[in-house]
């Protein structure tokens, strides 16, 4: 029997979906990291939280695990979830990679990849989104809107 995934729908704030690719921007030629959480249950994201890279490299990312067991900590006694799990990519497209899709721990979350491959910081970037649940990598479709 073949089931075939629901696209979702991010809807995101233009704040929120700019300081995203503000991040991105600022962290190339690094791969830059971060969460947006929002209330459990609302698929609904709220708070940026940018992160560092602890692997600071240009071609994979790693949250540090202390600044991770913080976080969710923090969202816990928030009643908070990771809505949106971010990442850029340098050098290639905005899909996830091998790596990104074997690293996908949240199945609820919305995975975007921000790719400042052809960027100079003032140029085109792309933005997408995309649920991965075992292993399987559905592109979400992307509202940004100026106010929930």
């Amino acid at each position: 029997m073949l089931i075939l995934a629901t696209m979702r729908t991010l809807t995101i704030t233009r704040a929120l979906h700019d300081q995203i690719v503000a991040h991105a921007r600022k962290d190339h030629p690094d791969e830059a990291c971060g969460v947006i959480a929002g209330p459990a249950g609302t698929d609904r994201p709220e708070r940026f939280v940018p992160m560092l890279n602890a692997a600071m490299s240009p071609t994979f990312y790693e949250f540090d695990s202390g600044d991770l067991l913080r976080l969710y900590r923090e969202m816990d006694d928030r009643d908070e979830e990771p809505v949106v799990v971010y990442h850029s990519h340098t050098a290639t497209h905005a899909y996830p990679s091998r790596t990104d899709i074997s690293y996908a721990n949240e199945p609820g979350a919305h995975y975007v990849l921000v790719s400042t491959a052809d960027t100079d910081g003032l140029g085109e970037f792309q933005f997408r989104s995309f649920t991965i649940v075992d292993g399987e990598v559905t592109e979400d479709e992307v509202r940004v809107v100026e106010a929930y």
